[in-house]
Order: C-alpha cells, then structure tokens, then sequence
C-alpha cells in the first residue's frame, strides 16, 4: 500500500462517526497492506452501510479502489463523496486523477481545477494537471503549469520533459530542446541521462544503458527501466517515430510495472499510439 493511500485512509479515520465505523476502516486498511484486497473492499462497504451519509466513508472506499486500479470504480464513490461534500478538496483531487487514467481529460481537468479552487496553494507543484493539459491539447497551458513547478522542485528532470513536450507540440521539437528548463541534479537513475536526451546530448542508448548500469535490487532495476522505456517513448513520438515510440511505451508499461502514477499515465500514452497507429 502506497504512502499516500496509507496517509489518506488515516485521514478518514479522523472524520468517523463512531468507533464501529473507525474500527471497520482500519481494518480495511490493514487488509489491503497484506494485500487482502476483496476483504478491504467488504470492510468499507460495511462501513458505508454504517454511516452512509459521511463523504469520507465514501471517499475511503474510492482510495481503496484507486489502489487496485479499479477506475471506474472509484470515480463512483469519489461522485458521492463530493455530493455530500461538495468542499472535500481531496475528493476532486483523488477523482481527477481517476479521470486522467481513463483517458477523460476534459473531465480531469475541470476536477483539478476545482480542486486547486479549494487548495490554491498547491497551484504550482500541481504536475498532474499540466499533464491532463497536454493529453487535452491545451499546450500552451501545460506549459505553463511546468514552468510554475519549478517554483517547487528545480531539481525535477520530469517537469522539464514534460514542458518540453508541450512546446514541441506547438513550436517544434528544435525550439524546444533550446528552450530546455535548467535542472540542477535529479539524483534518480537514469534521470539526468533522460534530460540530455531531451536536450541534444546524449542518445537513447545512453539512456538504457545507464538504467541498467551498477548493482541495484529488482525493484530499482525495474523502476528505472521503467522510466527509461517511458521517456524514451515519449522523446521518439516527439519525434515524429510513432511505432519506435510504441515499442517502448508498451515496454514500459507491460514489463516494469511499478506502483507509482506514471506507469498509469504509460498505459494511457501507449493506448493513445495504437489508436492512432490503426488509423
């Protein structure tokens, strides 16, 4: 169970009505952790038919679902969240993501929007939404979401990509690559070999090489293969390479699955390339 799943169930908790419904999503949430995830689904149901009108009962349940990639799912629980809640700030947040890995990225977007509404602090770091903008074809907007985020973490490789791809969206991959954000020191492997790619510097073997350089436990060998297949999908699609571009975004989602948000947006890219590809 990821960190933010565990901290957002914890969350809910506070907002219980009655030890019985609190009793019944901690249990849920220590059924998921060992990965009992058909008995954490029953206890928040449970704790539901318990408390039916609290909107962070609901919203337990669509994190649950969230985490099991169950999409559809979770937007349905998120929906009766916010209509109880129409003010639960995270509940739009949780639901536009949602949207996001289903492809809905108009829907995506008007839920971030809201959220930010709510949160307006969290404004500039909010990356997911300058990519909900680029998938939107708004990439002037995505652009700009980038450059805020910089504001937040200079040292990001992704954020750099990322404004790279809107502008190569609208003024070609040239001008782009000119125009790069400066990064510090992403210190993920094979970040910075990713970041000269994107600039001009290095070439993709470069890329691959690095992520599979060095000693490193399977689950490090398989996050940086994962992202050194998914940027090196993104950079040849850029490109203008489609079915190279493919090949390694169906890498990258089909055999280094990791349990982060980018293998979803993986699946999302490489959905989008077959479709256009059978056209």
């Amino acid at each position: 169970m990821s960190v933010a799943l565990s901290l957002a169930l914890l969350t809910v908790l506070g907002h219980a009505q009655g030890p019985s419904v609190a009793e019944l999503l901690r249990d849920a949430q220590a059924a998921l952790k060992e990965g009992k995830t058909e008995e954490a689904l029953r206890l928040a149901g449970d704790a539901i038919k318990a408390d039916p009108n609290n909107a962070h009962v609901h919203f337990a349940r669509a994190v649950i679902h969230e985490s099991l990639g169950k999409h559809k799912e979770a937007i349905a629980d998120f929906d009766k969240a916010i209509t109880l809640d129409p003010k639960g700030a995270a509940a739009f947040n949780h639901r536009g993501s949602e949207q996001l890995k289903l492809g809905h990225f108009t829907e995506s977007i008007k839920d971030f929007d809201r959220y930010l509404q709510l949160k307006p602090e969290d404004e500039p770091g909010h990356w997911r939404r300058g990519i909900a903008y680029y998938y939107a074809g708004k990439f002037d907007e995505g652009r700009k979401q980038f450059e805020g985020f910089q504001t937040v973490d200079n040292n990001d490789v992704e954020n750099a990509v990322w404004r790279y791809l809107c502008m190569a969206r609208v003024s070609g991959a040239d001008r782009a690559r000119q125009d790069m954000l400066k990064i510090g020191n992403d210190r993920r492997v094979p970040m910075m070999q990713i970041y000269a790619l994107f600039s001009g510097k290095a070439k993709p073997d470069d890329v691959l090489s690095a992520a599979k350089a060095g000693n490193a436990s399977l689950e490090q060998r398989t996050e940086r293969l994962f992202y050194a297949h998914l940027y090196l999908g993104l950079y040849h699609d850029a490109a203008g390479d489609k079915q190279l571009a493919l090949e390694h975004l169906s890498r990258a989602a089909n055999d280094y699955k990791i349990g982060h948000y980018m293998w979803d947006i993986a699946l999302v890219h490489r959905d989008l390339l077959r479709k256009e590809l059978k056209r």
